[in-house]
């Protein structure tokens, strides 16, 4: 259903995020013959239908991010600072990393919501409704299909869920307790590392189930959508029996990094 995505719902709640990310799905699938299929379910599960509100707030959080490294990296944050022009050295606090610690917890809880979503994704393709074939596969009871890539997603977002417990509310002295408040903004970046090396191979995970479903399917989509298959499809073939697919998974990580 694309009725989710019309700009009049967005206008009425109107983050920014929300309205970008239901314009580009509206401009994705402008040209789907999907859009013309009868006897459609009233209404998609959430983690179709309320994309633009899930996204959307990722979207946000990332933008309002950027603003911090935007600030930070345009501050001085030396201990003391030389005032030349005054002739004043000043001892001060500028060198605390709370913003960024506090920013990069609250990136990382985003991007885990982005693989929590698209997990759910998967889960709803594969499980043999809206005309696809359970585990998208022939012979499902033959063939296990892409069922172990929803095990796999499923395990790395819970592994997501347990790097978002925010390192900047922890704080331990140090320095004979000169330094009694310290960020932790060092483990906070560790984590988002972590999350955002998850979060590339869940989204791989995906693409290579939405598009097996899509060819199964064998709808008219836009030239956008059709081109990025054609070009997935020369890194991951499609799949008709069993066999191993964390190759495949892998080599989906290396396309979104580097052709998305």
């Amino acid at each position: 259903q694309l009725s989710p995505f019309n700009p009049d719902v967005h206008a009425l709640r109107p983050y920014y995020g929300q309205q970008f990310i239901s314009a580009e799905i509206l401009k994705l699938l402008s040209e789907s013959d999907l859009v013309n299929v009868k006897d459609k379910d009233v209404q998609d599960p959430y983690s179709f239908r309320c994309i633009p509100q899930v996204h959307g707030a990722s979207k946000d959080v990332l933008n309002y991010f950027k603003k911090i490294i935007e600030i930070e990296v345009n501050s001085v944050t030396d201990n003391p600072i030389v005032f030349e022009k005054d002739e004043k050295i000043i001892s001060g606090g500028n060198f605390h990393g709370q913003p960024l610690a506090m920013g990069m917890d609250y990136l990382a809880i985003s991007l885990s919501e982005l693989g929590n979503i698209s997990e759910r994704r998967v889960f709803n393709l594969i499980s043999g409704e809206r005309g696809l074939p359970k585990y998208l596969i022939k012979n499902s009871g033959l063939n296990s299909g892409f069922m172990i890539t929803q095990y796999t997603s499923a395990s790395i977002v819970s592994q997501n869920k347990q790097l978002c417990t925010p390192a900047s509310v922890d704080s331990i002295v140090s320095s004979n307790g000169q330094e009694d408040h310290v960020s932790m903004g060092a483990n906070s970046a560790l984590k988002l590392f972590r999350v955002v090396n998850n979060l590339t191979t869940i989204l791989s995970i995906e693409l290579m189930n939405a598009s097996q479903a899509f060819q199964i399917i064998n709808k008219k989509s836009s030239r956008k959508i059709h081109s990025l298959i054609k070009e997935y499809r020369k890194e991951v073939p499609f799949i008709d029996k069993d066999t191993d697919l964390y190759k495949y998974i892998s080599k989906g990580e290396d396309f979104i990094n580097n052709k998305i």
